[in-house]
């Protein structure tokens, strides 16, 4: 290899394609605050995914910390500790407090068992994330919001095109945020967006995300600057184009390491959910003790060998600096979350990754 191969890496559409797009921001001089291509965006992914509102953001982390403040969010958030930061961050921002409960082991995703027990009087508000676009159970967590008047907002920052029963993963809970980072199966650089139930949710949404201005002299609401610019709105429509071709080159990568990995003593390969369209957007194995190395030992030998594996979720929310004194956040209330996060090995899976480079991953992962 010439070159080391990371965990994941953008899709870039033909340079040739987006130079047009530019020079229709350059010749109309409107770079950002809602221009052709923003709406044009919004239209589209809204149609794609399947849903009736879709706001633009400039990137998921401002768009989880005003999904927050659009539904008026206080006191306590359940949340889980094994997911990126900027889901626990955006609960911190609002001045709210994360209270961390344990996964289930087969999805990773939030366990509807362990959230119950966690409802306080001050709960407000349950932060789920659909882990590796896999769907959390979103029939028994909204069972339990219903039940305890709570709102529920999923981070689905991998859930980009994932489908249950036919039905978009999006639909479900009071808002549903995205990630279009440039890791992600689709990207915009940097970018997000905040799924809307109706055009009521959504005006206050756009609101919030444009310091609160509803029009040139009234101020509604203490807002942000989260607007999504004209640059990354174009790049998004040309990505849109090749979205599907992505998805699918990232399955037929996903079914080869699930061949390649098949029976390999102490690998454990999560299992997908029937009746879910999934993404490919991250490949996770867990490396456990039937294993010759441990994780960190495997990890540190595809390094060497230009393989950027990724330990990812690891460390745990719960035990960084900002959350680890949280009642919530001891070890022994997390004894799922914290197996996985010491076993969790993310390997390479993105569009442009060569059948010859997975076969060489393959080999030195059933090598060791």
């Amino acid at each position: 290899m010439n070159k080391p191969l990371p965990v994941t890496q953008p899709f870039l559409p033909p340079l040739e394609e987006f130079i047009p797009y530019l020079q229709q921001i350059w010749d109309s001089r409107w770079l950002t605050n809602g221009g052709r291509f923003h709406q044009e965006l919004e239209a589209a992914l809204a149609e794609y995914l399947g849903v009736k509102h879709l706001c633009l953001f400039n990137n998921g982390t401002v768009a989880l910390v005003t999904a927050l403040q659009c539904l008026r969010i206080t006191g306590e958030v359940v949340t889980t500790p094994y997911s990126f930061v900027a889901t626990a961050h955006s609960v911190l921002w609002n001045n709210l407090r994360p209270v961390f409960v344990d996964i289930d082991p087969r999805t990773f995703n939030l366990d509807p068992a362990r959230i119950e027990p966690a409802i306080t009087p001050a709960t407000t508000a349950i932060m789920p994330v659909h882990c590796y676009g896999t769907p959390c159970d979103v029939d028994a967590i909204q069972r339990i919001a219903d039940i305890y008047g709570l709102r529920v907002i999923y981070d689905a920052a991998h859930a980009f095109a994932v489908r249950r029963k036919g039905v978009s993963i999006l639909e479900y809970g009071d808002l549903s945020v995205l990630s279009f980072h440039a890791t992600k199966v689709f990207n915009t650089f940097e970018g997000g967006a905040i799924i809307c139930p109706d055009a009521k949710t959504k005006q206050r949404v756009d609101y919030l995300k444009n310091f609160g201005f509803a029009d040139e002299v009234t101020v509604v609401a203490p807002g942000i600057n989260g607007k999504m610019n004209e640059v990354q709105s174009a790049f998004g429509l040309l990505q849109l184009r090749y979205v599907d071709e992505a998805i699918a080159h990232r399955l037929r990568i996903d079914a080869r390491y699930r061949e390649g990995l098949s029976g390999v003593s102490g690998i454990e390969i999560p299992q997908p959910l029937e009746d879910v369209s999934h993404n490919g957007s991250y490949f996770p194995v867990l490396v456990g003790p039937g294993y010759p190395l441990s994780r960190d030992a495997l990890y540190d030998k595809l390094k060497t060998h230009g393989i950027l594996a990724r330990r990812y979720f690891y460390p745990l929310i719960s035990d960084m600096p900002m959350y680890r004194g949280l009642p919530s956040a001891t070890r022994e209330n997390l004894p799922v979350a914290q197996r996985v996060a010491q076993q969790v090995l993310c390997l390479p899976i993105f569009s442009d990754l060569s059948e010859s480079d997975q076969s060489r991953i393959i080999e030195l992962v059933r090598g060791a």
